[in-house]
């Protein structure tokens, strides 16, 4: 399974340590709200409202360099349009592996 990684936030921040460290506090502060916010609107079986969060966290996902996570978010998706949840556990994994990291940097910076 992929791990989320810096190589496209050292592309955005170029070098510059200060933008590095603003993106990974943007992902530290935003992505376990809207990780809950995902895990709510699942449980609640609001499909229009869970395919709109995936859609945001799909920016994190790529962001943090998980090129097949974003695909799965990608199909995750559209499949939510329909209500087919059969993404759901490979989704949860990619949001699972997301904390991990979220935790780790956030004893970094």
């Amino acid at each position: 399974m992929e791990k989320p990684n810096f190589t496209i936030i050292n592309e955005y921040s170029n070098g510059d340590a200060a933008i590095k460290k603003m993106l990974l506090q943007i992902i530290i502060e935003e992505f376990p709200v809207e990780k809950e916010k995902y895990t709510t609107s699942f449980h609640n079986r609001d499909f229009i409202k869970t395919k709109e969060v995936v859609h945001k966290l799909k920016n994190k996902i790529r962001v943090l360099g998980l090129t097949h996570g974003c695909k799965i978010a990608v199909d995750y998706e559209k499949q939510l349009l329909d209500e087919n949840i059969a993404l759901h556990h490979e989704f949860e994994k990619i949001l699972d592996s997301i904390s991990e990291f979220v935790i780790h940097i956030k004893s970094t910076i």
